[in-house]
């Protein structure tokens, strides 16, 4: 059991999954060097110098090497990448939290599964216009262009929560503004985010 969790542990060869010692060594701030791993003799992980949106991109594709440098290299360094994910996790179970006990209190539906499941259905539906943010990455927008996506989806979800809950506008209106209000301040003051 002690020789599978040490398996477990520290950095891998993106190309063949053989564990390293290291992955690069740095001389000075922004001069390293990748290491070779000792199996296979290639580069053990040469995403380290790439974007984020090439690795991106390879993960999109599939490419084992990808999810072994994500997986098993950038997550075991220490990376902000599992505090990112956690965030968004948070901010979004605090978001349908918010949304579920809106439409049980505000809008008085009956505790029916299948209606929570059309509410949820229609907000991960109406929440299409969150895929722009990944134009982002691509192209430099500014930061604006995040509040004008919000604000797309937070009207689109109010149109699908109104279709599948057959309320007044405004009251769907209120039950998305304090479930994406919750979000906000969840992902800005409890995570402490910029």
């Amino acid at each position: 059991m002690g020789d599978a969790q040490a398996e477990g542990e520290g950095p891998r060869c993106v190309g063949c999954g053989g564990r390293v010692k290291t992955l690069f060594v740095q001389y000075s701030p922004g001069n390293i060097r990748l290491m070779k791993c000792d199996k296979c003799k290639a580069v053990a992980d040469p995403y380290i110098e790439c974007e984020f949106m090439i690795i991106l991109i390879d993960l999109i594709l599939h490419k084992t090497r990808a999810y072994r440098h994500i997986l098993f290299n950038k997550l075991s360094m220490g990376s902000s990448v599992d505090k990112v994910i956690g965030n968004a996790l948070l901010g979004n179970i605090i978001f349908m939290i918010m949304l579920f006990l809106g439409v049980r209190f505000i809008l008085k539906l009956s505790f029916d599964i299948t209606r929570y499941r059309e509410v949820l259905f229609a907000v991960i539906i109406s929440s299409y216009f969150k895929l722009f943010l990944f134009t982002m990455m691509v192209w430099e927008f500014p930061s604006s262009v995040i509040f004008i996506v919000e604000m797309f989806v937070l009207s689109s979800n109010v149109v699908a929560l109104r279709v599948v809950s057959q309320f007044p506008k405004a009251h769907c209106f209120g039950v998305c503004l304090m479930a994406h209000a919750a979000k906000y301040l969840t992902e800005r003051w409890i995570l402490g985010k910029p």
